[in-house]
């Protein structure tokens, strides 16, 4: 969906697929609140079947949780938080208290900064346990790591300099939009005509944009308000989107009964509020309607 120039102005993002994420930037995205206190459910015997990670987590009393830092809105933490914050926060915040641990203990869990290009191999290390750091359900991902939700919805789109005359990946063929190493946000680009070029973290990408090195950056239109906004009068979000992004909760693919797990946390969410309410909170401040939850993909058999 192409933004309005109110929109742009308002700082406020929509996308038009299923799920529509609604980001009031503002300076809001990102900013400094480290979102609700969720308090760790008590885990009664019998919850987790033995021998499962689920159990051996809860038994453990620790958890390891790969996430982003550098996207306002979404997984961001400033050089001064304790924690992070964002929309994959509040979500992992559920996931981690199920299992009996408080999210919010920094003793008890390692919010493991994580980027594109290392969600794999830290699933398939053991760096962390669970991904949640803006990842794309893909078929190919899916043959090395396990992946279900999705969480939400969203969709690729364009950040441009203000005085650009961009308005579609159209105007950009054969030129340079940059986005980060590892994220398939660079096949879209290539399959839309225009050369890919990635970088180590979206803050480099935002950098190369301001600068002049590169005409645009791509990836998912919520990741892109936030930037937007934190740069205001210096960037915009232009186009429609030309992807749908599926963006779910990474596990390692030897650990199978985690899927049910996730998908009951997430499902739980949905009925009980606390997704929405970890939306409004994250990505909706100026009061966009949080959108229907999305319906989760079946675990492998």
């Amino acid at each position: 969906m192409r933004l309005t120039q109110t929109m742009r102005k308002a700082g406020v993002v929509a996308s038009g697929f299923a799920l529509a994420i609604g980001l009031a930037a503002c300076g809001d995205a990102g900013s400094d609140d480290e979102g609700k206190n969720v308090d760790a459910e008590e885990v009664e015997e019998g919850k987790f079947e033995a021998g499962t990670r689920m159990a051996e987590l809860a038994e453990a009393g620790t958890i390891n949780v790969g996430v982003k830092y550098d996207q306002p809105g979404l997984g961001f933490k400033g050089a001064a938080d304790d924690l992070p914050s964002g929309f994959d926060i509040e979500i992992a915040k559920l996931l981690v208290a199920d299992l009996g641990i408080d999210p919010q203990d920094t003793s008890k869990v390692k919010y493991v900064e994580t980027i594109s290009d290392n969600r794999e191999p830290f699933l398939q290390e053991g760096t962390v346990d669970l991904v949640l750091a803006s990842y794309s359900i893909t078929d190919e991902r899916r043959q090395s790591v396990g992946q279900t939700g999705p969480y939400f919805v969203t969709g690729q789109q364009l950040l441009v300099p203000e005085d650009s005359d961009v308005e579609s990946i159209e105007d950009l063929k054969g030129k340079e939009i940059c986005s980060v190493t590892g994220s398939t946000s660079i096949d879209r680009i290539n399959e839309n005509g225009a050369k890919g070029v990635g970088f180590d973290s979206y803050s480099e990408c935002v950098q190369k944009v301001l600068d002049g090195s590169v005409s645009a950056m791509s990836t998912d239109g919520t990741i892109l308000a936030g930037y937007a906004a934190q740069n205001e009068g210096q960037l915009k979000v232009v186009g429609e989107e030309f992807s749908e992004e599926n963006i779910g909760v990474g596990y390692s693919i030897d650990r199978p009964e985690m899927c049910e797990w996730i998908n009951g946390v997430l499902e739980e969410s949905f009925d009980n509020g606390s997704w929405a309410e970890a939306f409004e909170r994250t990505l909706g401040p100026s009061g966009v309607e949080v959108p229907d939850p999305p319906t989760l993909d079946a675990c492998p058999a």
